[in-house]
């Protein structure tokens, strides 16, 4: 994956998409939760500005949820908030944020490269290998 870096991702942040951000969407959406944490986003709402699906938004939000990244602030209809479960988390995604703004191709070059090894991996397990 380095090869997508270009060495202005340092290692500590990419190792933080690596394992907690599954898509460029799923950082856009952390991103727009993290701008304003006193808002309340729907998934309606947030499906809106990121122009995907309702349904696509709310298993977004469950993710942000689960990853301690936002929480569930109301419950009909589910509203979420900006809410990192701990000051180190916090840190990675203002650090993340700030990567992001000034180096977009490098954080998204390597969330893609991430997708694709994991097709990858999936088409290599049914490589058929001659046996020695």
């Amino acid at each position: 994956m380095s090869d997508f870096r270009g060495g202005v991702i340092p290692a500590e942040i990419a190792d933080f998409i690596v394992d907690r951000i599954g898509s460029v969407a799923e950082l856009e959406g952390l991103l727009i939760l993290r701008r304003d944490p006193q808002t309340k986003w729907s998934a309606q709402a947030l499906a809106a500005r990121l122009y995907v699906p309702a349904s696509n938004a709310e298993e977004m939000l469950r993710l942000l949820c689960k990853n301690g990244f936002a929480a569930a602030v109301g419950s009909q209809p589910p509203l979420y908030s900006y809410r990192p479960e701990s000051s180190e988390l916090e840190s990675n995604v203002d650090r993340l944020a700030a990567l992001y703004s000034a180096h977009l191709v490098a954080v998204t070059g390597l969330i893609h490269s991430k997708a694709r090894q994991r097709v990858q991996g999936f088409a290599d397990a049914f490589r058929f290998r001659k046996d020695d």
